[in-house]
């Protein structure tokens, strides 16, 4: 059982999440109460949502930095769709189109231009932060939160939490279960096999970061439904260094090839869960990303031995 569990790539993420909850619920017994499990919601399910795009082009060997600025993009363009007049349920679809459109381009620009992405990205991170201060005057709006697409759209953190759930167990099956998936991971871990076999490889990278922004912009529009206000400053680089940092404690590697959705579900929970529990217990907001950046190495650190245990087990 043990030597089975070990072959698992989501084993260290999910006994450090396991250990975290422990300790903390030890520490203050409000902490798994059901009033703060939506506090968690708050701070794990938007990064868990961009962290399943965020997997899905780290695979392939790039990287996307503008996901936070999308998922900042995403609900204004809602709110003016909206305000001219288009249902809100076409409004939110013409938001996840926008942000798939910033996808296409970043991809576009990456393949055909043979820039890196982590350039084109870079760029399009400044572009798409003076766009949304642009179009919303540096001033926050409040999109229409009422009615039951309202709620099901992120009406609060709980359904946050059960989309992002949801999210992630459909896109992990999209990675190991379909041609696309198995052809992205081809891409990541032999780009020069995987052309010679007949894979489109450059198709597969654009579209991965077509979904990256199309998820980043669907997270934004969840928070803005949830929160009740868009803010041409939310998100930004936190919320995307959140994303990536929870894609590659979850276990997908930067350099390509290999990954896992539901690791970065777990990493979304683990950074999440020691956000919410310094904040419980008090910790200085001057010392707290000292803390947590040390937590993210002790964790990785657990993830990588247990990922060694798993190969030598299977020898």
């Amino acid at each position: 059982m043990l030597r089975r569990a070990l072959q698992w790539r989501e084993t260290g993420i999910l006994v450090a999440v396991v250990l975290l909850l422990a300790y903390f619920q030890f520490a203050s017994r409000y902490f798994l109460s059901w009033e703060n499990l939506g506090v968690l919601g708050q701070y794990a399910a938007a990064p868990a949502i961009i962290a399943a795009g965020e997997v899905m082009v780290l695979i392939c060997g790039e990287l996307d930095l503008s996901a936070g600025q999308v998922y900042a993009m995403a609900p204004f363009v809602m709110y003016f769709a909206h305000r001219a007049g288009a249902p809100t349920l076409v409004a939110v679809a013409l938001a996840i189109l926008a942000a798939g459109v910033v996808g296409l381009l970043n991809g576009l620009i990456t393949v055909g231009l043979r820039i890196p992405s982590f350039v084109t990205t870079l760029g399009m991170l400044f572009f798409i932060n003076g766009f949304n201060l642009t179009i919303s005057g540096g001033f926050p709006v409040q999109p229409a939160s009422h009615g039951i697409l309202a709620l099901v759209l992120g009406g609060n953190a709980l359904v946050d939490i059960v989309w992002a759930i949801v999210i992630a167990i459909v896109f992990q099956a999209f990675l190991t279960k379909t041609r696309w998936g198995l052809h992205t991971l081809a891409t990541g871990g032999n780009p020069v096999g995987a052309a010679e076999v007949g894979i489109p490889i450059d198709v597969v990278r654009i579209g991965n970061f077509v979904l990256c922004s199309a998820l980043a912009g669907f997270a934004g529009v969840l928070d803005a439904f949830r929160i009740g206000s868009i803010d041409p400053l939310a998100g930004g680089s936190q919320i995307m260094f959140m994303a990536i940092a929870s894609a590659v404690i979850g276990g997908t590697l930067l350099t390509g090839g290999s990954g896992t959705v539901i690791g970065a579900l777990l990493g979304a929970v683990a950074l999440g869960v020691l956000k919410d529990g310094f904040t419980i217990l008090g910790v200085s907001a001057y010392t707290f990303d000292m803390i947590l950046g040390a937590a993210i190495v002790v964790t990785m650190f657990m993830n990588v031995r247990l990922i060694r245990m798993r190969e030598r087990g299977s020898k």
